[in-house]
């Protein structure tokens, strides 16, 4: 076996919450259209994701934005005070 296919086998894949982050963590954010192009997921999948996991479960700040050019698009602004004790 080459050294190359044994480090692929230990290399954790990433999953497809952690590419929504990482699309929506960028600065300029990502479209519906992009979200459903990397996780292979249907728009209303999409947004569930968003609002479900990244909000109430991880408590993400995603706001939504849009502009002429670009349309909708989803940002992670800042980080959210939910969960936190007063």
């Amino acid at each position: 076996m080459s050294k190359q296919l044994k480090t692929k086998k230990l290399i954790k894949p990433t999953t497809k919450i952690e590419t929504l982050i990482h699309l929506i963590k960028r600065s300029r954010g990502a479209t519906i259209s992009e979200l459903q192009k990397a996780t292979g997921w249907q728009a209303h999948s999409v947004r569930g994701a968003i609002s479900g996991t990244l909000r109430k479960k991880l408590g993400l700040a995603v706001t939504i934005d849009e502009t002429e050019k670009r349309g909708r698009f989803y940002c992670i602004s800042q980080p959210s005070d939910i969960g936190a004790s007063p």
